[in-house]
């Protein structure tokens, strides 16, 4: 059954099917700023898809071989608990920013390529490792091609001046790549300062001169620091 050519096409078709589902929903993600990226949810598709093809095939070896003595997707249940457990030690919170949740989905994913090898559906485990390796290294391109700015940091902006055109600010500040998600501002009124700190989702980019001028150019810009909290 498991090398039977029409269960194996079987299998692929629901593997291509699932990297399309993790791609869409992924999209809508992306769309959204939200943390959760393509690669992440491309893996936990198809890892999940594999999971439910090991557990038809055990059953299925079971029945061929006549033997009805217990319930072999039980095993399956158990390392899916366990890598989960492991998988969610991956996942770190780090000031705005959650890391590691693709390192949890290789995770997973690399413990349902493990299953299959060890149950036999090597052409189906092959398979998703392809896939896997394919989109980690194309999805990541496509991700910051389309979606550059992926981080979740905090502009520090002081004007000596209160009279500013926030509008002019948070123009400038978006022409750059940043997308701006939430403003606090205060003012000081003993020395006339505007301080403003954006959130912000960031482009993978180390050098603000050009940001920190042009801000230069609206009012008498005292301060400019960014910090991921």
């Amino acid at each position: 059954m498991i090398l039977d050519y029409d269960f194996i096409k079987e299998c692929f078709l629901k593997f291509f099917l699932s990297v399309i589902a993790g791609i869409v929903m992924g999209l809508e993600r992306k769309t959204r700023n939200q943390v959760v990226g393509m690669r992440t949810l491309v893996l936990i598709s198809v890892s999940s898809s594999l999971w439910s093809v090991i557990s038809y095939a055990l059953t299925e070896i079971q029945v061929a071989k006549g033997f009805y003595g217990g319930d072999p997707t039980r095993i399956i249940a158990g390392v899916v608990s366990g890598i989960g457990f492991i998988g969610g030690g991956a996942i770190l919170h780090q000031g705005l920013n959650v890391k590691g949740l693709t390192s949890a989905a290789i995770i997973w994913t690399t413990a349902a390529i493990g299953t299959a090898i060890g149950v036999g559906l090597y052409a189906e485990a092959a398979f998703i490792l392809i896939i896997a390796v394919f989109l980690l290294l194309f999805l990541e391109k496509v991700e910051d091609k389309f979606f550059p700015a992926g981080k979740n940091k905090t502009l520090h902006i002081i004007y000596d001046n209160e009279d500013i055109d926030m509008e002019k600010v948070k123009e400038t500040i978006e022409r750059h790549g940043f997308i701006v998600k939430d403003l606090n501002m205060s003012r000081i009124m003993a020395s006339n300062q505007i301080i403003l700190r954006y959130i912000v989702k960031s482009p993978s980019k180390d050098d603000f001169t050009d940001l920190i001028n042009e801000l230069k150019k609206i009012s008498s810009l005292s301060e400019f620091s960014v910090t991921d909290k």
